[in-house]
């Protein structure tokens, strides 16, 4: 938590003080003894994650393989690749199970 001087409007400094630790300013004379425990929780709004593959639509037109899942070993798994990297480089194949329980994404 960051204080700030009254006076000059600079960050506060803890320092430690004859009987207690306060609040210093490096630019003005400008002393708080620190009489109690302070502290101030705040959580930034986190912003809403797009999501890269385009959503659930994305996946209602694709088509499936014969690719097995790694978590429910479903045999079949739709598909779709897409180009992550630079054009010289192999598209990456993004898989989801068939199995409607459970769903898995995974990419090769």
């Amino acid at each position: 938590m960051l204080t700030f001087c009254p006076i000059c409007a600079n960050v506060l400094v803890v320092e430690e003080g004859p009987k207690c630790l306060r609040f210093a300013c490096n630019t003005c004379p400008y002393i708080q003894n620190i009489t109690r425990k302070i502290s101030h929780k705040k959580y930034p709004k986190l912003k809403e994650v797009d999501d890269v593959l385009g959503g659930g639509e994305a996946w209602e037109n694709v088509d499936s393989t014969e690719e097995k899942c790694p978590k429910c070993d479903h045999p079949r798994a739709f598909f779709m690749q897409i180009q992550t990297r630079s054009a010289d480089e192999p598209m990456t194949t993004f898989y989801k199970c068939c199995n409607m329980q459970c769903g898995h994404r995974w990419r090769d």
